[in-house]
Protein backbone atom coordinates (compact mmCIF):
# COMPACT_ATOMS: atom_id res chain seq x y z
CA UNK A 1 0.00 0.00 0.00
CA UNK A 2 1.50 3.34 -0.99
CA UNK A 3 1.82 5.71 2.01
CA UNK A 4 -0.39 8.76 1.80
CA UNK A 5 -1.67 11.52 4.06
CA UNK A 6 -5.38 11.98 4.73
CA UNK A 7 -7.37 14.62 6.60
CA UNK A 8 -10.81 14.82 8.19
CA UNK A 9 -12.94 17.64 9.55
CA UNK A 10 -15.64 17.18 12.19
CA UNK A 11 -17.86 20.24 12.64
CA UNK A 12 -19.82 19.95 15.87
CA UNK A 13 -21.95 22.17 18.05
CA UNK A 14 -19.27 22.57 20.72
CA UNK A 15 -16.04 22.29 18.75
CA UNK A 16 -14.48 21.89 15.32
CA UNK A 17 -11.84 19.15 15.04
CA UNK A 18 -9.41 18.44 12.25
CA UNK A 19 -7.19 15.36 12.13
CA UNK A 20 -4.35 14.49 9.77
CA UNK A 21 -2.97 10.97 9.55
CA UNK A 22 -0.91 8.70 7.35
CA UNK A 23 -1.48 5.11 6.31
CA UNK A 24 1.38 2.83 7.35
CA UNK A 25 2.77 0.96 4.36
CA UNK A 26 3.36 -2.36 6.11
CA UNK A 27 0.22 -2.85 8.21
CA UNK A 28 -2.31 -0.54 6.61
CA UNK A 29 -3.05 0.96 10.03
CA UNK A 30 -3.58 4.68 10.39
CA UNK A 31 -1.09 6.76 12.38
CA UNK A 32 -2.35 10.15 13.57
CA UNK A 33 0.05 12.98 12.76
CA UNK A 34 -1.88 15.79 14.33
CA UNK A 35 -5.17 16.88 15.86
CA UNK A 36 -6.40 20.44 16.21
CA UNK A 37 -9.54 21.57 17.99
CA UNK A 38 -11.24 24.92 18.25
CA UNK A 39 -14.47 26.13 19.84
CA UNK A 40 -17.27 26.22 17.26
CA UNK A 41 -18.82 29.40 15.95
CA UNK A 42 -21.71 29.75 13.55
CA UNK A 43 -22.97 26.26 14.41
CA UNK A 44 -26.28 25.58 16.13
CA UNK A 45 -27.57 22.12 17.04
CA UNK A 46 -25.01 20.51 14.73
CA UNK A 47 -25.90 22.60 11.66
CA UNK A 48 -23.89 25.47 10.18
CA UNK A 49 -26.07 28.58 10.36
CA UNK A 50 -23.36 31.24 9.85
CA UNK A 51 -20.81 30.04 7.27
CA UNK A 52 -18.55 33.09 7.64
CA UNK A 53 -18.04 32.53 11.38
CA UNK A 54 -17.52 28.81 10.88
CA UNK A 55 -14.91 29.45 8.18
CA UNK A 56 -12.82 31.51 10.63
CA UNK A 57 -12.69 28.58 13.05
CA UNK A 58 -11.89 26.10 10.28
CA UNK A 59 -9.01 28.31 9.14
CA UNK A 60 -7.69 28.36 12.70
CA UNK A 61 -7.63 24.55 13.07
CA UNK A 62 -6.25 24.19 9.56
CA UNK A 63 -3.34 26.52 10.26
CA UNK A 64 -2.65 24.82 13.58
CA UNK A 65 -2.67 21.30 12.17
CA UNK A 66 -0.49 22.25 9.21
CA UNK A 67 2.09 23.49 11.70
CA UNK A 68 1.82 20.28 13.71
CA UNK A 69 2.00 17.87 10.78
CA UNK A 70 4.41 19.82 8.61
CA UNK A 71 2.24 19.38 5.53
CA UNK A 72 -0.39 21.43 3.77
CA UNK A 73 -4.01 20.28 4.02
CA UNK A 74 -5.81 20.61 0.69
CA UNK A 75 -8.78 18.23 0.94
CA UNK A 76 -10.89 16.74 3.71
CA UNK A 77 -13.78 14.46 4.44
CA UNK A 78 -16.32 16.34 6.54
CA UNK A 79 -19.28 15.51 8.76
CA UNK A 80 -22.77 16.90 8.25
CA UNK A 81 -24.82 17.13 11.43
CA UNK A 82 -28.15 18.42 12.69
CA UNK A 83 -31.66 17.13 13.27
CA UNK A 84 -32.57 18.14 9.70
CA UNK A 85 -31.13 14.78 8.58
CA UNK A 86 -33.79 12.16 7.92
CA UNK A 87 -34.17 8.81 6.17
CA UNK A 88 -36.59 7.55 3.53
CA UNK A 89 -37.05 4.06 2.11
CA UNK A 90 -37.44 3.59 -1.62
CA UNK A 91 -37.78 0.84 -4.20
CA UNK A 92 -36.43 0.64 -7.75
CA UNK A 93 -37.14 -1.81 -10.58
CA UNK A 94 -35.54 -2.30 -14.00
CA UNK A 95 -35.38 -4.94 -16.72
CA UNK A 96 -32.06 -6.75 -17.06
CA UNK A 97 -30.38 -5.28 -20.13
CA UNK A 98 -28.26 -8.15 -21.44
CA UNK A 99 -29.78 -10.58 -23.92
CA UNK A 100 -28.33 -13.57 -22.02
CA UNK A 101 -29.98 -12.39 -18.79
CA UNK A 102 -26.71 -11.96 -16.87
CA UNK A 103 -26.95 -9.07 -14.40
CA UNK A 104 -24.12 -6.55 -14.85
CA UNK A 105 -22.81 -3.57 -12.88
CA UNK A 106 -24.71 -1.37 -15.33
CA UNK A 107 -27.98 -3.03 -14.28
CA UNK A 108 -27.13 -2.45 -10.61
CA UNK A 109 -26.38 1.21 -11.29
CA UNK A 110 -29.65 1.61 -13.18
CA UNK A 111 -31.79 0.05 -10.47
CA UNK A 112 -30.13 2.18 -7.79
CA UNK A 113 -30.81 5.26 -9.92
CA UNK A 114 -34.43 4.17 -10.33
CA UNK A 115 -34.74 3.84 -6.55
CA UNK A 116 -33.76 7.50 -6.21
CA UNK A 117 -36.73 8.67 -8.25
CA UNK A 118 -39.04 9.69 -5.44
CA UNK A 119 -40.40 13.07 -4.44
CA UNK A 120 -38.98 15.09 -1.57
CA UNK A 121 -40.36 18.11 0.21
CA UNK A 122 -39.09 21.55 -0.76
CA UNK A 123 -35.48 22.46 0.10
CA UNK A 124 -34.43 18.90 0.81
CA UNK A 125 -32.25 16.51 -1.17
CA UNK A 126 -30.73 13.05 -1.04
CA UNK A 127 -27.28 13.02 0.52
CA UNK A 128 -26.56 9.32 0.06
CA UNK A 129 -28.25 5.96 -0.51
CA UNK A 130 -27.64 2.57 1.08
CA UNK A 131 -28.87 -0.59 -0.66
CA UNK A 132 -30.74 -2.91 1.69
CA UNK A 133 -31.35 -5.82 -0.67
CA UNK A 134 -31.74 -6.78 -4.32
CA UNK A 135 -34.61 -8.82 -5.69
CA UNK A 136 -34.10 -10.97 -8.81
CA UNK A 137 -37.27 -12.24 -10.47
CA UNK A 138 -39.14 -12.04 -7.16
CA UNK A 139 -36.44 -13.73 -5.06
CA UNK A 140 -35.54 -11.31 -2.22
CA UNK A 141 -32.66 -11.05 0.20
CA UNK A 142 -29.89 -10.98 -2.41
CA UNK A 143 -26.78 -8.99 -1.51
CA UNK A 144 -24.73 -9.30 -4.70
CA UNK A 145 -26.76 -9.81 -7.88
CA UNK A 146 -23.92 -9.28 -10.38
CA UNK A 147 -23.40 -12.45 -12.41
CA UNK A 148 -26.82 -13.89 -11.60
CA UNK A 149 -29.33 -14.55 -14.35
CA UNK A 150 -32.73 -12.92 -14.43
CA UNK A 151 -35.27 -10.83 -16.26
CA UNK A 152 -36.23 -8.28 -13.62
CA UNK A 153 -33.98 -6.61 -11.04
CA UNK A 154 -35.33 -4.70 -8.06
CA UNK A 155 -33.63 -2.88 -5.17
CA UNK A 156 -34.73 -1.66 -1.76
CA UNK A 157 -32.65 1.28 -0.57
CA UNK A 158 -32.39 3.55 2.44
CA UNK A 159 -31.86 7.17 1.45
CA UNK A 160 -30.37 9.70 3.85
CA UNK A 161 -31.72 13.15 3.10
CA UNK A 162 -30.92 16.61 4.38
CA UNK A 163 -32.03 20.24 4.38
CA UNK A 164 -30.34 21.77 1.33
CA UNK A 165 -29.57 25.23 2.83
CA UNK A 166 -27.66 23.61 5.70
CA UNK A 167 -25.67 21.46 3.27
CA UNK A 168 -24.91 24.57 1.24
CA UNK A 169 -23.82 26.46 4.39
CA UNK A 170 -21.46 23.66 5.36
CA UNK A 171 -19.99 23.45 1.87
CA UNK A 172 -19.56 27.21 1.69
CA UNK A 173 -17.79 27.32 5.07
CA UNK A 174 -15.31 24.59 4.13
CA UNK A 175 -14.58 25.85 0.61
CA UNK A 176 -13.99 29.37 1.92
CA UNK A 177 -11.23 27.90 4.09
CA UNK A 178 -9.45 26.83 0.87
CA UNK A 179 -10.29 23.16 1.37
CA UNK A 180 -11.68 20.70 -1.18
CA UNK A 181 -14.41 18.37 0.07
CA UNK A 182 -13.76 14.71 -0.73
CA UNK A 183 -16.99 13.53 0.83
CA UNK A 184 -19.75 14.64 3.18
CA UNK A 185 -20.70 12.05 5.80
CA UNK A 186 -23.81 12.20 8.02
CA UNK A 187 -22.61 12.70 11.59
CA UNK A 188 -24.43 9.68 13.11
CA UNK A 189 -22.45 7.40 10.78
CA UNK A 190 -19.02 8.96 11.07
CA UNK A 191 -17.73 6.96 14.03
CA UNK A 192 -19.01 3.65 12.66
CA UNK A 193 -15.93 2.93 10.53
CA UNK A 194 -13.58 2.78 13.51
CA UNK A 195 -15.93 1.77 16.35
CA UNK A 196 -18.21 -0.93 14.95
CA UNK A 197 -16.82 -4.32 13.95
CA UNK A 198 -18.19 -6.46 11.14
CA UNK A 199 -19.62 -8.77 13.79
CA UNK A 200 -21.41 -5.87 15.49
CA UNK A 201 -23.08 -4.86 12.26
CA UNK A 202 -23.98 -8.42 11.37
CA UNK A 203 -25.52 -9.21 14.76
CA UNK A 204 -27.37 -5.91 15.13
CA UNK A 205 -26.08 -2.80 16.89
CA UNK A 206 -27.04 0.81 17.57
CA UNK A 207 -24.38 3.51 17.72
CA UNK A 208 -25.43 6.45 19.92
CA UNK A 209 -23.42 9.65 19.44
CA UNK A 210 -24.14 12.11 22.26
CA UNK A 211 -22.81 15.50 21.22
CA UNK A 212 -23.19 18.92 22.76
CA UNK A 213 -26.27 20.00 20.81
CA UNK A 214 -27.59 16.80 19.25
CA UNK A 215 -27.71 13.05 19.72
CA UNK A 216 -27.20 10.86 16.67
CA UNK A 217 -28.36 7.27 16.19
CA UNK A 218 -27.21 4.74 13.58
CA UNK A 219 -28.66 1.20 13.58
CA UNK A 220 -27.09 -1.73 11.73
CA UNK A 221 -28.37 -5.26 11.20
CA UNK A 222 -27.23 -8.13 8.97
CA UNK A 223 -24.27 -6.00 7.92
CA UNK A 224 -26.31 -3.07 6.62
CA UNK A 225 -27.33 0.36 7.87
CA UNK A 226 -31.08 0.09 8.46
CA UNK A 227 -31.91 3.36 10.22
CA UNK A 228 -30.47 6.67 11.36
CA UNK A 229 -31.85 9.67 13.22
CA UNK A 230 -30.67 12.85 14.93
CA UNK A 231 -32.38 14.28 18.03
CA UNK A 232 -32.10 18.00 18.90
CA UNK A 233 -30.90 17.28 22.43
CA UNK A 234 -27.40 16.79 23.77
CA UNK A 235 -25.07 17.25 26.71
CA UNK A 236 -25.46 21.04 26.63
CA UNK A 237 -29.08 20.54 27.66
CA UNK A 238 -27.82 18.83 30.81
CA UNK A 239 -25.48 21.74 31.51
CA UNK A 240 -28.30 24.25 31.01
CA UNK A 241 -30.58 22.33 33.37
CA UNK A 242 -27.86 22.30 36.03
CA UNK A 243 -27.30 26.05 35.56
CA UNK A 244 -30.99 26.70 36.11
CA UNK A 245 -31.37 24.23 38.98
CA UNK A 246 -28.26 25.26 40.90
CA UNK A 247 -28.63 28.94 39.90
CA UNK A 248 -25.14 29.33 38.54
CA UNK A 249 -23.63 30.44 35.23
CA UNK A 250 -23.06 28.06 32.34
CA UNK A 251 -19.31 27.56 32.85
CA UNK A 252 -19.79 26.63 36.50
CA UNK A 253 -22.62 24.26 35.55
CA UNK A 254 -20.31 22.59 33.01
CA UNK A 255 -17.68 22.18 35.72
CA UNK A 256 -20.23 20.63 38.08
CA UNK A 257 -21.36 18.22 35.36
CA UNK A 258 -17.88 17.09 34.35
CA UNK A 259 -16.33 16.95 37.85
CA UNK A 260 -19.24 15.70 39.96
CA UNK A 261 -21.95 14.49 37.56
CA UNK A 262 -23.14 10.91 37.24
CA UNK A 263 -26.05 9.13 35.59
CA UNK A 264 -26.57 7.03 38.70
CA UNK A 265 -25.57 7.88 42.25
CA UNK A 266 -26.39 7.78 45.90
CA UNK A 267 -29.48 9.52 47.15
CA UNK A 268 -27.72 10.97 50.17
CA UNK A 269 -27.68 14.64 51.06
CA UNK A 270 -23.99 15.22 50.43
CA UNK A 271 -23.16 18.81 49.52
CA UNK A 272 -20.27 19.85 47.30
CA UNK A 273 -18.78 23.24 46.49
CA UNK A 274 -17.06 24.78 43.47
CA UNK A 275 -15.44 28.15 43.14
CA UNK A 276 -16.38 30.60 40.45
CA UNK A 277 -13.72 32.58 38.55
CA UNK A 278 -14.62 35.66 40.61
CA UNK A 279 -13.91 33.76 43.82
CA UNK A 280 -17.49 33.21 44.89
CA UNK A 281 -18.36 29.70 46.11
CA UNK A 282 -21.30 27.76 44.68
CA UNK A 283 -22.79 24.99 46.83
CA UNK A 284 -24.99 22.24 45.46
CA UNK A 285 -26.56 18.95 46.45
CA UNK A 286 -25.04 15.89 44.76
CA UNK A 287 -28.38 14.08 44.76
CA UNK A 288 -30.06 17.05 43.09
CA UNK A 289 -27.44 17.22 40.33
CA UNK A 290 -27.67 13.46 39.79
CA UNK A 291 -31.45 13.75 39.53
CA UNK A 292 -31.10 16.43 36.83
CA UNK A 293 -28.62 14.34 34.83
CA UNK A 294 -30.69 11.17 35.15
CA UNK A 295 -33.79 12.94 33.85
CA UNK A 296 -32.04 14.30 30.74
CA UNK A 297 -30.17 11.08 29.94
CA UNK A 298 -33.40 9.13 30.39
CA UNK A 299 -35.06 11.47 27.88
CA UNK A 300 -32.29 10.77 25.35
CA UNK A 301 -32.55 7.01 25.87
CA UNK A 302 -36.33 7.15 25.51
CA UNK A 303 -35.87 8.82 22.11
CA UNK A 304 -33.45 6.05 21.13
CA UNK A 305 -35.94 3.42 22.33
CA UNK A 306 -38.73 5.06 20.33
CA UNK A 307 -36.66 4.90 17.14
CA UNK A 308 -35.75 1.26 17.76
CA UNK A 309 -39.41 0.44 18.32
CA UNK A 310 -40.28 2.19 15.06
CA UNK A 311 -38.06 -0.21 13.10
CA UNK A 312 -38.91 -3.29 15.17
CA UNK A 313 -35.53 -3.51 16.92
CA UNK A 314 -36.46 -2.55 20.47
CA UNK A 315 -34.65 -5.00 22.73
CA UNK A 316 -33.55 -7.00 19.68
CA UNK A 317 -29.95 -5.92 19.10
CA UNK A 318 -27.53 -8.66 20.23
CA UNK A 319 -24.51 -6.33 19.96
CA UNK A 320 -26.44 -3.71 21.94
CA UNK A 321 -25.64 -0.03 22.21
CA UNK A 322 -22.27 1.59 21.56
CA UNK A 323 -21.79 5.11 22.93
CA UNK A 324 -19.54 7.78 21.42
CA UNK A 325 -19.36 11.57 21.61
CA UNK A 326 -18.34 14.03 24.30
CA UNK A 327 -21.61 13.58 26.17
CA UNK A 328 -20.91 9.86 26.52
CA UNK A 329 -18.22 10.60 29.13
CA UNK A 330 -20.83 10.90 31.88
CA UNK A 331 -19.98 8.38 34.61
CA UNK A 332 -22.17 5.26 34.74
CA UNK A 333 -23.88 6.04 31.43
CA UNK A 334 -23.40 2.44 30.27
CA UNK A 335 -24.94 1.03 33.47
CA UNK A 336 -27.87 3.42 33.19
CA UNK A 337 -28.47 2.47 29.54
CA UNK A 338 -28.45 -1.25 30.38
CA UNK A 339 -31.05 -0.60 33.06
CA UNK A 340 -33.29 1.60 30.93
CA UNK A 341 -33.18 -0.15 27.53
CA UNK A 342 -32.47 -3.73 28.63
CA UNK A 343 -29.69 -4.06 26.04
CA UNK A 344 -25.95 -4.77 26.20
CA UNK A 345 -24.12 -1.43 26.30
CA UNK A 346 -20.52 -0.30 26.07
CA UNK A 347 -18.32 2.66 25.28
CA UNK A 348 -16.95 2.83 21.75
CA UNK A 349 -13.25 2.21 21.19
CA UNK A 350 -11.37 2.83 17.93
CA UNK A 351 -9.94 0.08 15.73
CA UNK A 352 -7.27 0.56 13.10
CA UNK A 353 -6.04 3.91 14.45
CA UNK A 354 -2.71 4.38 16.21
CA UNK A 355 -3.35 7.21 18.65
CA UNK A 356 -2.16 7.88 22.19
CA UNK A 357 -5.58 8.97 23.44
CA UNK A 358 -9.00 7.90 22.15
CA UNK A 359 -11.50 10.27 23.70
CA UNK A 360 -15.19 9.61 22.89
CA UNK A 361 -15.51 13.04 21.25
CA UNK A 362 -12.73 12.18 18.77
CA UNK A 363 -14.24 8.99 17.41
CA UNK A 364 -16.21 10.69 14.62
CA UNK A 365 -13.16 12.39 13.13
CA UNK A 366 -11.22 9.13 13.56
CA UNK A 367 -13.96 7.29 11.68
CA UNK A 368 -13.59 9.68 8.75
CA UNK A 369 -9.85 9.06 8.75
CA UNK A 370 -10.22 5.27 8.81
CA UNK A 371 -12.80 5.23 6.03
CA UNK A 372 -10.67 7.50 3.85
CA UNK A 373 -7.72 5.18 4.42
CA UNK A 374 -9.82 2.15 3.42
CA UNK A 375 -10.72 3.82 0.15
CA UNK A 376 -7.18 4.91 -0.64
CA UNK A 377 -7.73 8.52 0.31
CA UNK A 378 -10.77 9.04 -1.89
CA UNK A 379 -14.45 9.09 -1.02
CA UNK A 380 -14.89 7.05 2.17
CA UNK A 381 -17.33 4.48 0.89
CA UNK A 382 -16.08 2.02 3.50
CA UNK A 383 -17.55 4.01 6.34
CA UNK A 384 -21.02 2.57 6.11
CA UNK A 385 -20.75 -1.10 5.31
CA UNK A 386 -18.49 -3.85 4.09
CA UNK A 387 -18.21 -6.57 1.48
CA UNK A 388 -20.20 -5.93 -1.67
CA UNK A 389 -21.42 -2.53 -0.52
CA UNK A 390 -17.85 -1.21 -0.52
CA UNK A 391 -17.84 -1.84 -4.27
CA UNK A 392 -20.99 0.15 -4.92
CA UNK A 393 -19.88 3.56 -6.09
CA UNK A 394 -21.13 6.74 -4.48
CA UNK A 395 -24.19 8.03 -6.32
CA UNK A 396 -24.19 11.53 -4.90
CA UNK A 397 -21.32 13.94 -4.39
CA UNK A 398 -21.17 17.01 -2.19
CA UNK A 399 -23.06 20.00 -3.51
CA UNK A 400 -20.62 22.71 -4.62
CA UNK A 401 -22.16 26.16 -5.04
Amino acid sequence: MKPHTIAALDIGTHSIKMMVAKVLEDSGDVEVLGLAEQRSAGVRKGAVVNPEETTKQILFVKQKIEQMSGSRVKEVSVTLGGSHLFVASSHGIVAVSRADGNISQEDVDRVLSAAQAFSLRSNTEILDIFPQQFIVDGVAGIKEPIGMRGIRLEADVLAICCFTPYLKNLTQAVLAADLEIIDTVPSPLAAAATVLTLQDRELGVALVDIGAGTCGLAVYSEGDLIHTAVFPIGSDNITNDIAIGVRCDHDVAELIKTEFGSCMGSRGKKTEKVQRPDGETVSFSMSFVTHIIEARVKEILQLVSKELKKIGKQGLLPAGLVFVGGGAKLPRLVDFAKKELKLPSRMGVPHGVLVSEAKPELLSVMGLIVSSADSGGGAPSGIFASGFWNKVRRVFKTFIP
